[in-house]
C-alpha cells in the first residue's frame, strides 16, 4: 500500500478519489486546489501512478506503507521490550499488556499524587480508565481535562498523555511550575478514549479510526466518537454508517463518549480546561468547529492559544497554526464544542506532528520531541488557568 498527497485542481478530480482519506477525513470535505493525504491500497497504486502522470499531477507519497507500520508495531526481531521498572516512554505501546497495566503501576506508586478511576465500559466491555493527577486537598480545585486516543490510529495520542503523566511525577518538587499546577489544580488524563478502536488498530487495521460499535443495517462497523456530541450534532458530519466521520445513530450513542460526558457534567463547575490530543497537521484548534464566529471569551482563548504555541515553538522551533476549528475545517458534534457549550471556558484540540510527511506512522524516534514540546504548550495552558482571565 502507499500513500498520495495530491493537490486536486477540478470537481472531477475530486470525485474520482473514493479512497481511504487521512487529511482531509472525508471527501466531502474536499474542494477545488486542496491537498489531499489519500491511502491507496496495492493493487490501485499502478492505476493511480499512471493517471496522475497522465493528468500532470504533482504528488509526493509514502512509497512503502507496510515498512513504515513495521517500524511501529514491534514486528523487528531486533525490537526489545523493557520491564515495568524500565518503562520506555519512546515507543508506542498496546492497550492491555501495557498501557493499562502501566496505569495500575502509577497508582501503586504515587498513591500522593494519582488516583485511578474508571469511568464505565466500552461497548466491547473493557474499562474507560482515567488517572487523577494532583497534590491531595480538602478544598475543591480547579481542574483540567485531557484525553487522548479518540481516534484510534493517532498512537502518538497515547503517547503524549503517558509522558505528561511521567513528567508531572518526576519533576513534581524540582519543577517550580509542575508543582505549582499540581498543587493547584486537578488533572484528568484519560490516555485511550477509543480502547476497543485502538486495540483494533494494533491487531487488526493500523488505519481504523472510528469505535467499534456495531450496527443494525449494515456490515459496517463503529463510529467516529469525535462527531458523536451533542452539539449541532450530525450537521456537519456523516449519516451513514460506513463513512469514517460517521455521527453515529444519536448522539452519545457510543458508551464511550456518553462515559466522558457524564464525567464533565458532573465536574464542569471545576472544570477549566478541555484538552483533546489529535492528530495530523501542527495546529491548536478552538470553538467554534461548527460555524465561523467568535467564541464570547475569544481574547482570553487566543491568548491562551497563542503563548500556547509559542511554548512549543521554544522547544525545537516546530510552528503550529491556530485558531477557531471551523477556519481549517467545519465539522459537528466535537468535543471542544460540546465542552465549550457545557461551561467549560477553555476547550482546545491539539494535532500534533507531522503535517503529513508520516501521516499517522509518525515514527518512535519522534515521540520524545513531540511530546516533549506539547507538555510546554499544556503546561501554557495549565499555567494560564491560575491567573484571572475569565475562569
Amino acid at each position: 500500500d502507499q500513500v498520495f498527497r495530491i493537490t486536486l485542481t477540478n470537481d472531477t478530480e475530486v470525485q474520482a478519489l473514493q479512497m481511504d482519506f487521512w487529511q482531509p477525513n472525508s471527501a466531502s470535505l474536499i474542494h477545488r486546489n486542496a491537498t489531499v493525504d489519500v491511502h491507496v491500497k496495492r493493487n490501485d497504486t499502478q492505476r493511480l501512478h499512471a493517471r496522475l502522470k497522465l493528468e500532470r499531477i504533482n504528488y509526493m507519497l509514502i512509497s512503502d506503507l507496510q515498512k513504515e507500520i513495521e517500524k511501529q508495531t514491534g514486528y523487528r526481531s531486533s525490537r526489545k521490550r523493557r520491564s515495568e521498572s524500565q518503562y520506555d516512554y519512546e515507543v508506542y505501546h498496546s492497550l492491555e499488556e501495557q498501557i493499562q497495566n502501566w496505569m495500575f503501576e502509577m497508582n501503586r506508586s504515587r498513591p500522593e499524587l494519582v488516583t485511578m478511576l474508571s469511568l464505565g465500559k466500552s461497548y466491547e466491555g473493557r474499562p474507560l480508565f482515567v488517572l487523577q493527577l494532583g497534590k491531595r486537598s480538602c478544598l475543591q480545585k480547579k481542574s483540567v481535562w485531557i484525553d487522548c486516543g479518540v481516534h484510534a490510529r493517532e498512537w502518538i495520542g497515547p503517547a503524549f498523555c503517558q509522558w505528561f503523566v511521567k513528567e508531572a511525577l518526576s519533576s513534581y518538587k524540582y519543577d517550580s511550575v509542575m508543582t505549582r499546577l499540581l498543587n493547584h489544580l486537578d488533572f484528568f488524563i484519560m490516555p485511550v478514549f477509543n480502547v476497543d478502536g485502538y486495540r483494533f488498530s494494533w491487531n487488526t487495521d493500523r488505519f481504523w479510526r472510528k469505535t467499534r460499535s456495531k450496527n443494525h443495517k449494515f456490515h459496517c462497523r463503529g463510529v467516529d466518537a469525535n462527531r458523536n456530541w451533542k452539539v449541532k450534532w450530525c450537521e456537519g458530519a456523516s449519516s451513514h454508517p460506513c463513512d469514517d466521520t460517521y455521527c453515529g445513530p444519536f448522539p452519545e450513542s457510543e458508551p464511550e463518549v456518553k462515559a466522558v460526558a457524564k464525567f464533565l457534567r458532573k465536574h464542569k463547575r471545576h472544570m477549566k480546561a478541555y484538552i483533546s490530543i489529535h492528530a495530523y497537521a501542527q495546529m491548536l484548534l478552538y470553538p467554534y468547529s461548527y460555524k465561523y464566529a467568535a467564541i464570547p471569551n475569544f481574547n482570553c482563548v487566543e491568548s491562551a492559544a497563542q503563548n500556547a504555541v509559542t511554548a512549543l515553538y521554544s522547544a525545537y522551533g516546530v510552528r503550529y497554526r491556530y485558531g477557531p476549528a471551523a477556519t481549517t475545517l467545519v465539522s459537528s458534534g466535537s468535543s471542544i464544542d460540546w465542552a465549550y457549550k457545557n461551561g467549560i471556558p477553555y476547550a482546545f484540540a491539539f494535532e500534533l506532528r507531522d503535517t503529513g510527511h508520516f501521516g499517522f506512522l509518525l515514527p518512535e524516534s519522534l515521540i520524545k520531541p513531540t511530546c516533549a514540546e506539547t507538555l510546554k504548550a499544556v503546561k501554557a495552558i495549565a499555567s494560564g488557568l491560575l491567573k484571572k482571565c475569565n475562569t
